[in-house]
């Protein structure tokens, strides 16, 4: 927990007490038995993780979606790789989101036709991997993202190793800070910001996580949270590099961002001081809703105080102030009774993911068949791309 003057008393600029950082060497590190990789970018940010894959000797799993990818480009770029001549790939186009046998998440409805609905299908994506592991009895997978770099095998193996013990096992981020618009900001003007495990680089055991993605910004925080009120057991280890990328270049990520912000950071809250979501009631967020809005004031003050000399910096400063502006516009939509209502949802859709799971998993079924569950029977065909020591394209009804 953050304390001090300023915005440090509305905001905790680390959660890394909440981990495990085990201290002794692995020695069992069975491997990893599948890579995720939610994509929109073009194929060429595949490569540093299809290495990974080949070295690991474990397939890559790469869902696509958007005018950048798709499932045949990336196959045939990944293809031209004399190093990834073994590359054990399966290349998927993932349609829209009403076509994926997921649920019908109560979370996602909550929000639909609003300002603060999210319009991205990563959750979507992460979902269907977990979905396709259950089928094929993946029990350790590897989530990365694909601005993720610099993956080391054997960073990999001591986490697979650590899923023995625990549920999540996260690479710590390098390279460009993984914070959200508003926290960025708060680095860049002078506050003391950490970074937390996320997606980006993530180490799950299946079998044991009966959690989901919700359909909102911080996702993967959601998903390390238990049923009963707090963090599942959840490790960090290793490190990997994060692309650049510019946080303030549109104000509309920042608005994008805050609802799943201020959920996830008011649950956190909690959490630093050894809650548990059990206590975020509609008086939580009462108080909650007004400590955020003051830390992004209090940010904010602290951008416009910042020396900026050059024409570079008077841009980047004034980019930072749209962006803190846009959060707290985004804020004023949201209330304690709309916070509780969603928390309240979250919980039903972990109890509906698990049935889900249940109804559906066979487990040990070929990948056709798995593959072949992953749509509504009433849905169009499902185009995946493999390569497996062979070349060849598939389609098989969803």
């Amino acid at each position: 927990m953050s304390d001090g003057p300023g915005p440090a008393l509305y905001h905790h600029g680390s959660h890394q007490n909440l981990l495990w950082s085990p201290a002794d060497p692995v020695l069992a590190r069975p491997g990893i038995h599948a890579i995720f990789v939610p994509t929109a970018r073009p194929p060429a940010y595949l490569i540093a993780v299809a290495k990974l894959a080949v070295a690991l000797e474990c397939p890559l799993i790469t869902m696509h979606s958007g005018k950048w990818t798709s499932a045949t480009r990336t196959a045939t770029r990944l293809r031209s790789e004399w190093a990834l001549k073994d590359l054990d790939l399966i290349a998927i186009d993932v349609p829209a989101s009403t076509e994926l046998r997921l649920p019908h998440w109560q979370t996602t409805q909550a929000l639909a036709g609003t300002a603060l609905a999210r319009r991205t299908d990563v959750s979507a994506k992460r979902n269907l991997a977990l979905l396709l592991s259950h089928l094929l009895d993946w029990s350790r997978i590897l989530f990365v993202d694909d601005d993720i770099i610099e993956l080391d095998r054997e960073d990999v193996l001591d986490a697979s190793g650590l899923l023995s013990s625990y549920n999540a096992v996260g690479l710590r981020v390098g390279g460009m800070p993984d914070n959200s618009v508003v926290c960025h900001a708060y680095r860049e003007a002078g506050g003391q910001q950490q970074t937390f495990i996320g997606g980006g680089a993530l180490a799950i055991a299946v079998d044991r996580c009966d959690s989901f993605f919700p359909d909102i910004y911080n996702e993967d925080w959601f998903f390390l949270l238990d049923g009963k009120g707090s963090l599942q057991l959840t490790a960090a280890t290793g490190d990997v590099r994060q692309y650049p990328y510019d946080p303030f270049r549109n104000p509309e990520r920042a608005r994008a961002e805050e609802f799943g912000d201020v959920l996830a950071e008011g649950i956190y809250w909690l959490l630093d001081q050894g809650g548990s979501i059990t206590d975020a009631d509609e008086k939580h967020w009462s108080s909650y809703l007004k400590v955020r809005r003051q830390f992004i004031t209090d940010v904010l003050d602290m951008v416009r105080t910042m020396a900026a000399e050059s024409a570079k910096d008077i841009a980047e400063k004034e980019r930072m102030i749209a962006a803190l502006k846009g959060a707290l516009g985004r804020l004023t939509l949201i209330t304690p009774t709309l916070c509780e209502d969603y928390l309240r949802a979250w919980s039903a859709d972990r109890r509906r993911w698990h049935r889900h799971i249940k109804q559906l998993d066979g487990g040990g079924m070929s990948r056709t068949r798995a593959l072949s569950l992953l749509t509504k029977p009433d849905a169009p065909k499902l185009v995946w791309e493999v390569n497996r020591w062979r070349r060849q394209r598939q389609e098989i009804c969803g």
